[in-house]
């Protein structure tokens, strides 16, 4: 049986039904039930339902529900039609990035959709027959009967489809170039931008507002800019999600994390009266200090009244009072010494073998400055993540080290023919044979050791986990399973930590760092439900997304100092350094990403009147809930 979908909260102020969900699993029950709901309702009426489908890692969770269902004896798909949105153009349906092939390992290997009944653009039809092709893909629609339900994701510049900024609004499906960011945020399932397909095919605007239902969905804070301009800004081309505000029954569904910049969710007192709790005073006041440039201490009840807070004042005031309150809590985040002073045991899981030192380097220099014992899980290989030309420099050099030494090693040499060759006549987009993912997994092991010890870690309490939810060697990762969470079981069982420390770095692009969270607290409650009690769970972010003043639960201050050894310690991956080989949308090297985000956590402390520190690292505490 499907769990209850969880109630969202809805988003008052915007154009568009907006809906808010905790987690992202929440969004995925609630969206599969919708989906079954559709499906079941045609059936009874003697029909097909149709749906449209979308690709990508939002959908995912929808439809590994979605599969639960049918495999639960609860959903037959065998009167459902579907159409997908879009494919690569020039792109075989059994290449290893083709949406045909995705489709079919995340969802249609697994229903029973009938095969006649699936349809996806081809991506491989020649380009004098591309506009004839295009043109009978929406007869098809058509001749399905429209279709009843269309899921969508959307791109950071707000496509849907592959439908760019400047689309046209009446298009219908048809051959299109691919803008400069989508093909930007597609380079890491490619292995590199210059492997990205420069064109699509696509429905249209035209063809997807022709659906009777859509929903679209989006999850991680990389996503909150864009949803606002959706659901708030101008129905405009240059957002072509924006022209679902004329569509008659389309909503927008979205994680807490995606939804965190609409005002209904971001600041709610805007738009009218509120019930106030502890959380939400806090954020109305930091928000307060940002609007007006004051300190905390300095509002007065003018700045209240002025920027709709006369609720808040009426019931809470004066001014003095609210802020000293708030004055208090945030100055109790910080905390020089975030295990204590007495010696503990604690480990810092490590989605990537860089994240440690990136997102929580000088923290790690203070636990193991106050005598903690420091141990550091390395979750995956990050392999994938190597250039092919470090490999051959590692596979040259240890060629070169047995000639050197005049060692004769028959395996040895047929490795290193092996590699050469496929290191040679490796396509765009391939996968890295068994013994170059080996190399590169060698590379990562190397970087992440003598970073570790550069913050002061013990090489003995350094753990290579390799969980086999990565070992795909795609950006594209296997679910969660049991064998990874006992391994991680295992190792806090053994180390029985007084703390752990847990990437909640969510807008990580590839989805690794969700996966790496998901496993921890799987294995943590098993563990608390067997004994009783856990470890205390704190989560840091850093590479990718920093969290807000007012999420933050523990601040880490840092002097010169431990930022400079905390760089060392990132510079330590040198196969990151410079260029790394899936940056996501900022460009920035990891160690400068790192770097002004700890300084600007200091400065936004320092701009509400606390106290001014070179840089902060930041710390929330996992509540035992689902992310």
């Amino acid at each position: 049986m499907l769990a209850p979908a969880t109630t969202p909260s809805t988003c008052s102020g915007t154009k568009l039904p907006c809906y808010v969900f905790e987690t992202a699993d929440d969004l995925a029950r609630h969206v599969a039930l919708q989906v079954a709901s559709v499906i079941r309702d045609r059936n009874a009426l003697g029909r097909n339902a149709v749906i449209g489908l979308p690709t990508g890692s939002t959908p995912v969770g929808v439809y590994r529900e979605l599969i639960r269902l049918h495999q639960d004896g609860e959903l037959d798909c065998s009167r459902v039609t579907t159409f997908n949105l879009d494919e690569y153009y020039g792109l075989a349906p059994d290449q290893m990035q083709s949406y045909h092939r995705w489709m079919r390992e995340h969802f249609f290997d697994h229903v029973n959709v009938p095969e006649e009944q699936i349809n996806i653009p081809d991506g491989m039809v020649s380009t004098d027959k591309v506009d004839d092709y295009c043109r009978q893909y929406d007869e098809r629609i058509r001749a399905a009967g429209g279709i009843d339900l269309m899921l969508l994701g959307i791109g950071g510049n707000g496509h849907i489809g592959f439908n760019e900024p400047f689309s046209i609004r009446n298009g219908r499906t048809q051959l299109c170039t691919l803008d400069p960011v989508t093909r930007l945020a597609a380079a890491s399932n490619f292995f590199g931008e210059e492997n990205v397909p420069t064109q699509a095919i696509t429905m249209g605007l035209a063809s997807i507002l022709e659906a009777r239902k859509i929903l679209l969905l989006a999850l991680g804070d990389h996503k909150a800019s864009i949803i606002r301009e959706t659901c708030e800004g101008p129905m405009t081309d240059r957002v072509p999600a924006s022209f679902l505000q004329d569509h008659a029954d389309a909503a927008i569904m979205v994680d807490s994390a995606a939804g965190s910049q609409l005002t209904g969710y971001a600041t709610p007192w805007v738009n009218g009266n509120v019930e106030w709790n502890d959380a939400l005073i806090k954020r109305a006041l930091l928000w307060l200090c940002e609007q007006t440039g004051k300190a905390l201490l300095k509002l007065d009840d003018n700045d209240f009244r002025n920027h709709n807070l006369h609720q808040l004042i009426r019931h809470y005031g004066p001014a003095s009072r609210i802020a000293h309150r708030v004055f208090r809590w945030m100055s109790d985040t910080i905390e020089y010494h975030p295990a204590g002073k007495e010696s503990k045991r604690a480990i810092c899981f490590s989605p990537h073998p860089d994240d440690d030192v990136i997102s929580m380097g000088g923290t790690l220099i203070r636990l193991v400055e106050d005598g903690h014992e420091m141990h550091v899980a390395y979750m995956t290989s990050g392999n994938i993540a190597v250039f092919d030309h470090d490999a051959q420099r590692i596979a040259d050099m240890v060629t070169e080290y047995n000639r050197l030494f005049d060692i004769e090693h028959d395996r040895s040499r047929q490795l290193e023919s092996e590699v050469n060759e496929a290191l040679a006549t490796k396509q765009p987009g391939q996968v890295d044979i068994d013994a170059v993912m080996q190399i590169k997994g060698l590379i990562r092991w190397s970087e992440a050791k003598a970073a570790a010890i550069k913050v002061g870690c013990l090489e003995e309490h350094l753990h290579f986990l390799d969980l086999p939810f990565y070992r795909t060697g795609l950006v594209a990762k296997r679910p969660i399973s049991e064998e990874d969470v006992q391994i991680i079981r295992e190792l806090i069982e053994r180390v029985d930590p007084q703390q752990v420390y847990i990437a909640g770095d969510l807008s990580d692009p590839h989805g690794t760092h969700r996966l790496c969270a998901e496993a921890i607290f799987q294995a943590l409650a098993q563990i608390e439900a067997e004994h009783g009690s856990r470890p205390e769970a704190l989560l840091y972010r850093g590479a990718w997304q920093e969290y807000e003043l007012h999420e933050i639960e523990i601040s880490v201050p840092l002097s010169p100092s431990d930022m400079e050894l905390k760089k060392k310690a990132i510079f330590m991956h040198e196969s990151q350094k410079d260029e790394a080989l899936f940056p996501g949308t900022d460009q920035r090297e990891f160690w400068k990403r790192a770097e002004d985000r700890n300084k600007g956590t200091a400065d936004r402390f320092n701009q509400i009147g606390l106290p001014e520190y070179y840089a902060m690292e930041a710390f929330t505490r996992w509540n035992g809930e689902p992310i």
